[in-house]
């Protein structure tokens, strides 16, 4: 049996959030998506996620939520990641944090877990993801299909990873630069990888935010509020298509929806 995953990049505020519900029923439709995954760190007004935010991306399509370095900045979300088993966040921050790092997606004829590490680079965890990865594995090893969110700011912790576990699940894609690349590709041993799914909100805009609060703080190192723009908007992500038996990828398809 083959099925078709769509991970999507980073959702960027009331606007990516928007813009998602208003296309991703139809596409789901015209690609035969089975399972959409999406990292909705960013989704709630001001940065962070909120309930309310997290239960704005389920209506729209999406079956399961990834987060990486900003999940707990709304303190809102934290019963929320504790009480619901379809929204994850980073397996390696400190124990005791709310929420859990691996979920499992039941479909009925396939169990797809799922796996959320954050980066060491300029990244504040408590575990190295290396270290603690394969712990992860074996608790998911009764699932069909193994899929990884790395919320990483390296492209070579990025590729080092997909490397380390090439074979081991069936598709690793990075998030958190919201900066789409284009190294979509299937591994030596079958693992379907991209380095940076992209980013779900604004197109003219610095990693989502206005141009002019992003220079603004790079010119003075002042705080000021991030501001997300009202303009066009795109959903960046990528469709895997992995066979349950083979647990191996066998298509990689590079999305980005305006």
């Amino acid at each position: 049996m083959k099925i078709n995953i769509f991970l999507i990049g980073d959702i960027v505020g009331r606007q990516g959030s928007e813009f998602l519900r208003a296309h991703l029923p139809a596409f789901k439709k015209l690609k035969a998506l089975d399972l959409c995954i999406a990292n909705g760190e960013n989704s709630a007004r001001g940065n962070g996620i909120t309930p309310e935010s997290a239960d704005f991306i389920f209506a729209s399509g999406v079956d399961f939520i990834t987060s990486g370095n900003h999940v707990f900045k709304r303190k809102e979300i934290y019963d929320y990641l504790d009480q619901r088993n379809d929204i994850i966040r980073p397996a390696n921050f400190y124990k005791g944090n709310p929420g859990k790092g691996i979920g499992v997606i039941d479909m009925g004829s396939a169990r797809v877990g799922v796996i959320n590490l954050m980066g060491q680079a300029y990244m504040n965890v408590s575990e190295n993801p290396f270290a603690c990865v394969d712990a992860l594995l074996e608790e998911l090893s009764d699932c069909d299909i193994i899929v990884m969110d790395f919320h990483a700011e390296a492209t070579s912790e990025k590729r080092a990873m997909g490397f380390y576990l090439d074979g081991r699940v069936s598709v690793l894609a990075g998030t958190h630069t919201h900066v789409q690349t284009a190294d979509q590709q299937i591994l030596k041993n079958g693992t379907g990888y991209i380095s940076d799914l992209g980013m779900t909100g604004p197109i003219d805009s610095v990693l989502g935010v206005t141009p002019q609060s992003a220079v603004y703080w790079l010119q003075k190192k002042m705080p000021r509020p991030y501001e997300v723009p009202d303009t066009a908007c795109m959903i960046n992500g990528c469709i895997f298509e992995v066979d349950t038996k083979t647990r191996k990828c066998l298509s990689v398809e590079r999305v980005c929806i305006k």
